[in-house]
Order: C-alpha cells, then sequence, then structure tokens
C-alpha cells in the first residue's frame, strides 16, 4: 500500500488528488492537507469582485466531498519537510500545524510514500508597504474573501460618484516583481464596464499601473498572434482595447509604497513618481512559503529542496537572458534530490523570467515574475498524478508522462465585462506558453494558428461555461474526467 500525501487543495493540488483517488485502488491512501476549508474557482473571482456572482457561486467545502470520495483531509498548514524522516519516523513526512478547531496550534508528523507540493504562492502582500487588502482604499481579488471586499469598496464608490463625485480608480500589479497580470487586466475591464452599467462611467477616470515593458505582456514577453485575417502583437491589441474603453495606462512601474488614495512606484527612467486614487485593485508579488528542510539527523538541508520555490528537474544554470532556453523548463516536476516528491503549479521554481529582465536606471529590477497559473497548473499536477499512478502499479519509478510549458499550449479567456448579451471576453490562444526562437523564428518564438486572439461577446459566454465545467469537474461529479486540464 502506497500513500500519497498532497500539500494544498488550489487547482493543481485539487487535481492532482482527484486522478490519484479516480485511477488508484482503495488499498492506497490520498491525504490532502490544506489550511482552507473550501475549494474556490479563483479564475471567478473577478465576477465577485465586482458584484456580479455571490462567492458562494464560486466555492464548496472540501471536507465531505473528500469524505465521499475516500480522500483523506486534514485542515493544517504544512511547517516543515523531512524527506528522510529523523530519529523516532524512519519515514520521510511533512510537520503540519492544525489551523482550526480544538486541535489548533497543534503539530503533527504526516508521513508519506510520495508527496506532491501543490501549495502555490504566498500571496506576498507584505512586500510592498501599505498593500494590506481592504487598508488605504487598496484590494485585492486573489481570493474570494478579498474579492468580497473589493466589491464593497467599489459599489461604495459608485454611490458616491451616482452623487456626483469624480473619482479616479487604478488596477494592476502592486510590487515590481508582480505577475498575475491577467487577472488584473480581467479586473479593469469589467470595472470599466460597471460604471457604464450603472452610468457612472463619464465620472471616473481609470488607469492601468504595470511592471510591463509594454501591454500585453503578461509575464511572457509578449505575443504575436493572429487576429482574423492578419497578424497582431500582444501591445497592439491591448492598446486598442484600453484606447476603445478610454483607460490610461502606466508602464514600467514597479509600486514601492501605499497610503491612504496614493500609489508610489518607482518607473524604469529612475524616476519616483506617485499616482492618486480612490479606489485600487493592485496584485501583490508571489513567493515562496519560506518552508525549511531536514535531513534525518535534523541538519537543515532547504537549499535542496527550495529557492523560494521547490526545486524542480529545471535547468537552474545562471546564464544571461539571451542564452536561456525552453529546454530549461521542466518536464516531470520531480525534485532531483528526492524523487517520491513532485511540484506542479505555482509551487515549482521557474529556471527563468519568461520576460526580458529589466532594472531602472538605479538598479531596481521591474518587470513580470513567469506566469504558471490556470491551465498549466492543471496540466502539470495531471502529469505528476500519472506518473505517481504508474510507478505504483508498475512497483518501480516511472517518467514517462511529461510536459514541458514551453512545448504546452494554454487557452486564456479574459474576461472583459459581464453579461448575458451585452458581456464581451477576450480569448487569447498561446503555443508554446514558453516562447520556442528556434523553432518559430519569425513568429516571436510561437507558431501563429495556434497562437490567436479574439474579442467578443462569444467570448463572455465560453468564459461563464468554463466556470460552470470547472466547478462541476472539481466536484467530481460523474465523468468529470472528461472535461480537460
Amino acid at each position: 500500500m502506497s500513500k500519497i500525501v498532497v500539500l494544498g487543495a488550489g487547482i493543481s493540488g485539487h487535481v492532482a488528488a482527484s486522478h490519484l483517488r479516480r485511477k488508484l485502488g482503495k488499498e492506497h491512501e490520498v491525504v490532502v492537507v490544506s489550511p482552507n476549508s473550501n475549494y474556490q474557482w479563483i479564475p471567478s473571482n473577478i465576477w465577485v469582485g465586482i458584484g456580479r456572482m455571490k462567492s458562494q457561486q464560486i466555492l464548496f467545502p472540501l471536507k465531505p466531498l473528500y469524505k465521499k470520495k475516500n480522500i483523506g483531509f486534514i485542515q493544517a498548514k504544512a511547517m516543515s519537510f523531512h524527506p528522510e524522516g529523523d530519529a523516532t519516523e524512519t519515514k520521510p513526512y511533512v510537520m503540519v500545524e492544525y489551523v482550526t478547531g480544538s486541535e489548533k496550534g497543534k503539530q503533527e508528523k504526516v508521513s508519506y510514500d510520495y508527496l506532491i507540493n501543490g501549495t502555490g504562492p504566498k500571496l506576498n502582500f507584505e512586500a510592498t508597504e501599505g498593500l494590506k487588502p481592504g487598508t488605504n482604499k487598496a484590494y485585492s481579488v486573489c481570493t474570494y474573501t478579498h474579492a468580497d471586499e473589493a466589491w464593497g469598496g467599489l459599489k461604495a464608490l459608485i454611490e458616491e460618484m451616482k452623487n456626483g463625485k469624480k473619482a479616479k480608480i487604478l488596477i494592476g500589479t502592486g510590487h515590481a516583481k508582480a505577475t498575475c497580470q491577467g487577472a488584473a487586466f480581467e479586473y479593469i475591464l469589467n470595472v470599466e464596464q460597471e460604471l457604464r452599467r450603472h452610468k457612472v462611467r463619464d465620472m471616473a477616470e481609470i488607469t492601468w499601473i504595470s511592471n510591463e515593458y509594454q501591454l500585453g505582456d503578461f509575464g511572457m514577453d509578449g505575443m504575436l498572434l493572429s487576429y482574423g485575417k492578419k497578424s497582431m502583437e500582444s501591445n497592439e491589441m491591448l492598446e486598442m482595447i484600453f484606447k476603445d474603453r478610454g483607460i490610461k495606462w502606466i508602464l514600467g512601474a514597479g509600486v514601492t509604497k501605499i497610503e491612504d488614495g496614493e500609489a508610489h512606484y518607482e518607473n524604469l527612467e529612475g524616476e519616483y513618481k506617485s499616482e492618486k486614487y480612490d479606489f485600487a485593485m493592485l496584485i501583490p508579488s508571489f513567493s515562496g512559503h519560506g518552508f525549511k528542510a531536514y535531513d534525518k539527523n535534523q541538519e537543515e538541508i532547504t537549499e535542496k529542496l527550495f529557492k523560494g520555490f521547490m526545486i524542480v528537474d529545471a535547468d537552474y544554470t545562471a546564464k544571461p537572458y539571451e542564452e536561456w532556453s525552453v529546454k530549461d523548463w521542466p518536464e516531470t516536476y520531480q525534485n532531483p534530490s528526492y524523487p517520491n516528491i513532485f511540484a506542479p503549479g505555482i509551487a515549482f521554481a521557474p529556471p527563468h523570467s519568461i520576460s526580458k529582465p529589466r532594472k531602472s536606471t538605479n538598479g531596481t529590477e521591474i518587470f513580470p515574475a513567469p506566469p504558471r497559473t490556470g491551465m498549466p497548473s492543471g496540466i502539470t499536477a495531471k502529469i505528476v498524478a500519472d506518473n505517481i499512478i504508474d510507478s505504483i502499479k508498475g512497483n518501480k519509478t516511472s517518467l514517462k508522462h511529461k510536459g514541458s510549458m514551453g512545448n504546452m499550449g494554454a487557452a486564456c479567456i479574459a474576461s472583459a465585462g459581464y453579461g448575458t448579451f451585452s458581456g464581451s471576453g477576450v480569448s487569447i490562444t498561446t503555443y508554446p506558453i514558453v516562447p520556442d526562437y528556434e523553432k518559430y523564428p519569425d513568429t516571436h518564438g510561437r507558431q501563429l494558428g495556434k497562437t490567436f486572439g479574439e474579442i467578443g461577446l462569444a467570448g463572455h459566454w465560453l468564459k461563464l461555461a468554463l466556470h460552470y465545467a470547472f466547478i462541476y469537474k472539481a466536484k467530481m461529479k460523474p465523468f468529470w474526467w472528461l472535461i480537460p486540464e
């Protein structure tokens, strides 16, 4: 009998646990450890943040589902990794701390045969002074509770605007190395449409602020897209969308401090500026959770498992940006020191940024970190689960399932406004995620035809359909596995 422990119940952790339980016999144990009691479909947080969905529509409790599906569940947070066990525990284990109930604060060893680290990122609001969600008129949509707070702030401002208040709205990234520009892009377009729906659009100045060098970088160095019968740069597409909606933009901006109604930032020219606002939604930087690791003698070996995020089968050799390659990216998400440990999704340490690293004239790094959210999280989690399943069933290590972000495509349906007939969506499909300049030297490292963009009402319908499809899938309802990652 094998015991597989999955840390985290987000997209990657939940997907991995679902596939493991479906394909392994009951004699094998699958246990999920997560501090969160609910699963949330994060891509729909933006609709909660504009009041068009209730948070209850994007989440459900994990414990009853896992009990029904014979998946163990421990509501606790991982504290430290012990991949060799210790003097009293011969099996590898993770030290966890309970976060609720009568056992809150209690620590316990959770042993495993295989470990999947699906903890995702720490939302590092502390890296930017004053960025705590719900303070200083600044909000977040990274969790459903944050999104509820954001709608509360936006709703109050809309009422003030209806009473004659002129307002300034600032949306984008809240740190020089933040990623997840896509969520902020969706939110700014949805906010803009909501203001029109409430007939107060003329009362607001809306500004996009981002650490991107160009619009549409998204941490992927931009894209050359097939758009209709022609090709278009992603920055041209976004510029067209923003101009059409009267949205201003500030680029190359590393936000350093948030005060009540004012964001301070440094730009690539080395200038220190600020932007006043009445409402802001700023994405924080993502970081690792600061886990420590120890060998059987309790000597620290954190460097074998982590460099911020978890070390996997990537090439982490330091080299100039021009020498980086798609070949550097991992394929199996297995830790090289401990082959029974894996890290799919945001939990793995990327070998390098995808966007070109840029520094201000003061030496401050201002550029997006590489994205690994959404579709890549689900795909890499299934790869890890399938390799563990094959290894258990074959009684020997198997790594035949592989998938690098350098040969993996991703589809992103970005909501541009909610509404059955008035909604809109920006559909962008990218192949590959990490550009391959050797294979596609004339099209910015990506294959035209598989990298394309569309805008329209159909995009909104598709985004809404995906919301219901992935909630259905996450609840593991009949034939859920037929819905792709």
